[in-house]
């Protein structure tokens, strides 16, 4: 999960990407990026930290440009170094910039042919730069050599889409030409487009989520549709085309349980109407396993998971209050890197007012339970505010399985579920009860706002990962290479030289 933005405009950009970055920030605090063009020359700065922390005045004064793509990175394939910051870039064919939100799950097998057939060497192991290369090797060939125009350009993403397996929504520049954006032909990640109408003509935005387009000012037009490319000339002149052969529709839906703002529709979907939704069908749930009266006051773990709470007080008729307070100037955990950085922020994150606690039966509403750190920590300071009982509902369904999407959840022993019954997790979270939603309730959550929606990725709760190319024997090289980082990184380099099948397509 990441944030990415491109603009085409009549003016300058630099301020444009950074103010549509900060409206992404919940997408991704590891790093930021911003990438301008002018006069066929590319700007760019980029760095780890928030995007308050990156850009400097003297970095924006040399981001000249009216287009340009920003990023701010969430890792999951590759590392947190610094090289692997967005956006991504190559000299030739033209000169392009790459940004990209999801992850490849072919990535290194491409990144074999990159070497081998392609004769491109791909310097880091992040897999947004094995999709940049696998695009421009494709917009070379589309070209030979003559000028590019939109029919080539989607020639190429045709391919791609063919070679190319896994979740990616990606914006990307052509040197002097235009700004291109694409999204997988399953439609994981999301993508939307809107406009401007100035004086000096139409100015487009593409951004992850709408909340970024309303923000700056641009008219929410549509979302880009699974395998379909848009591209934009410097002229302001949009061409669109389907790219893939068989596209259909399959959102996260995890990016309306935890990932998204409220704010934004992804889909045609509200996320926030989605999250009351949640909440509802949880409340069926709940009455079902409480007696009326047992339960004292409905309080959620901020912030994500307040639509759901407030809805459930309602359906329920019980008080809702606001428990916990957090503070605004620790980022999101499940962001985090480590356990141990998660566990040590949830307190300096949130602090209990005992009032609210002392003496009653508390049913905490949270979005979801990841690892467990957050939630036990949680239940934790509920007892010690002086709760009688601490009932925990989560929002969403036992997450048992890796997402292998863009999301950081890659191997099954950090999921707590995993393995484990509802009572069992219980125990480990230290709460006297524990309610999960079902998925069949979540999926109806979703589609009840936007009856349109009728398929989607959910793999971390269902294990059925769309894309049809995950195998149990891919599940477990995940596993063994995030256990085994520098044993991984050993046998990576022999692999490329001899060119071995990694077994990355399987299933």
């Amino acid at each position: 999960m990441c944030g990415i933005v491109g603009v085409v405009s009549h003016q300058p950009v630099n301020q444009m990407l950074y103010d549509a970055l900060l409206l992404l920030q919940h997408r991704g605090q590891d790093a930021a990026g911003i990438a301008t063009n002018h006069s066929s020359m590319f700007s760019m700065h980029k760095a780890n930290g928030l995007v308050r922390d990156v850009f400097r005045t003297r970095n924006m004064r040399s981001l000249q440009g009216n287009s340009g793509i920003g990023h701010c990175r969430y890792p999951t394939a590759g590392s947190s170094s610094e090289e692997e910051a967005q956006p991504f870039y190559v000299n030739a064919p033209f000169g392009i910039t790459l940004a990209h939100n999801g992850n490849l799950t072919n990535w290194e097998q491409l990144k074999v042919e990159m070497f081998k057939n392609d004769r491109r060497h791909i310097n880091t192991d992040s897999d947004s730069e094995v999709l940049l290369n696998v695009l421009a090797h494709e917009i070379d060939e589309a070209t030979s050599g003559i000028t590019l125009d939109p029919a080539a350009v989607f020639k190429a993403v045709a391919v791609l889409h063919r070679r190319v397996r896994g979740a990616y929504a990606a914006v990307a520049q052509i040197a002097g030409l235009g700004l291109l954006a694409f999204r997988d032909p399953f439609g994981i990640r999301p993508l939307c487009m809107g406009v401007i109408e100035s004086d000096k003509g139409t100015e487009y935005m593409v951004a992850s989520e709408s909340v970024a387009l309303e923000g700056m000012g641009f008219r929410f037009v549509r979302d880009i549709a699974p395998g379909e490319a848009v591209f934009i000339d410097l002229d302001g002149k949009l061409h669109s085309q389907q790219c893939a052969d068989n596209p259909s529709l399959n959102p996260c839906v995890f990016e309306y349980v935890y990932l998204a703002r409220p704010d934004s529709i992804i889909d045609g979907a509200s996320v926030y109407a989605t999250r009351l939704k949640m909440g509802e069908y949880l409340a069926e749930k709940i009455r079902k396993e409480f007696p009326e009266g047992e339960i004292d006051v409905v309080m959620p773990i901020p912030d994500s998971s307040r639509p759901a709470a407030i809805q459930l007080a309602l359906a329920l008729n019980i008080e809702y209050r606001e428990g916990f307070i957090k503070n605004r100037y620790i980022g999101r955990t499940f962001l985090m890197p480590g356990q141990a950085m998660r566990k040590k922020s949830v307190r300096q994150k949130l602090n209990a007012i005992g009032s609210e606690f002392k003496d009653k039966v508390v049913l905490l509403v949270d979005d979801s339970i990841v690892r467990g750190t957050t939630s036990r920590e949680i239940v934790q300071m509920a007892r010690e505010a002086g709760a009688k009982k601490v009932i925990f509902a989560s929002a969403a369904p036992p997450v048992i399985f890796p997402n292998v999407y863009g999301i950081d959840m890659p191997t099954r022993d950090e999921l707590i579920a995993y393995g484990r019954t509802t009572e069992e997790v219980c125990r480990e979270i230290t709460a006297d009860h524990l309610v999960y939603q079902d998925i069949d309730a979540l999926k109806r959550a979703i589609s009840d706002v936007n009856p349109a929606l009728t398929s989607f990725e959910a793999s971390c709760f269902d294990g059925v990962y769309v894309t049809g190319d995950v195998s149990q024997a891919y599940l477990d090289r995940l596993e063994y290479a995030r256990h085994n980082p520098k044993v991984a990184a050993v046998e990576d380099t022999p692999r490329s030289q001899l060119n071995l099948n990694l077994a990355t397509t399987e299933g």
